[in-house]
């Protein structure tokens, strides 16, 4: 589920409390914590509602200032119920102290480690972890398209698999491209040593 960043910005000042959306069937669940570019978002309650439930309130509650405004935020390829969400700021993002991080003892190397070897033999692409980040080392704010060409990866599947990279707190996301973390160089560099 996604956010414009002016409603995420409304929603961290806690002027908005409502999201809309258009979907055949829901997509987050009440409790889930959602990763955004102001922090966790979490999920308080999901009805499904008509067109004509949707008040004056609820509209600017969502960030709008009329309701044909809010139903035009819809995709115009989205088909299936309305629903109705409410959301709030919950946290900063646990994962930007997690990558701050520069130095690794013996254990976290190897937690990490371990961690991505789940992801590699997980993979039907096989080992790919060690490949993307060392790619994304020697090519800083190289976009996805640049990546997969390196790589040999197809750029959605990358996009999404480097997200979970970004989980780990060894990326660091921007508007455009990506660069390794500090904990992310110093897992790379320990990497490097070890062979």
């Amino acid at each position: 589920m996604l956010f414009k960043e002016i409603h995420l910005s409304g929603i961290k000042s806690g002027k908005i409390t409502l999201a809309f959306r258009r979907w055949q069937k829901v997509s987050v669940k009440v409790g889930n914590l959602l990763h955004t570019s102001i922090g966790l978002v979490e999920i308080r309650k999901i009805e499904i509602v008509d067109e004509t439930d949707i008040t004056d309130k609820d509209v600017l509650h969502a960030g709008f200032a009329n309701k044909k405004q809010l139903l035009q935020s819809f995709t115009h390829n989205s088909i299936g119920m309305i629903f109705k969400i409410s959301v709030s700021y919950h946290s900063a993002d646990p994962r930007i102290k997690l990558r701050e991080q520069t130095e690794l003892s013996g254990k976290q190397f190897a937690d990490l480690k371990k961690k991505l070897e789940r992801l590699d033999n997980h993979s039907k692409q096989g080992h790919w972890t060690e490949k993307i980040l060392l790619t994304i080392k020697d090519n800083p704010d190289l976009h996805a398209i640049g990546i997969a060409k390196l790589t040999g990866f197809e750029k959605e599947w990358l996009k999404l698999n480097i997200r979970k990279l970004k989980n780990l707190g060894l990326t660091i996301s921007h508007t455009v491209g990506y660069e390794l973390s500090p904990l992310g160089k110093s897992f790379t560099e320990n990497l490097l040593n070890e062979k």
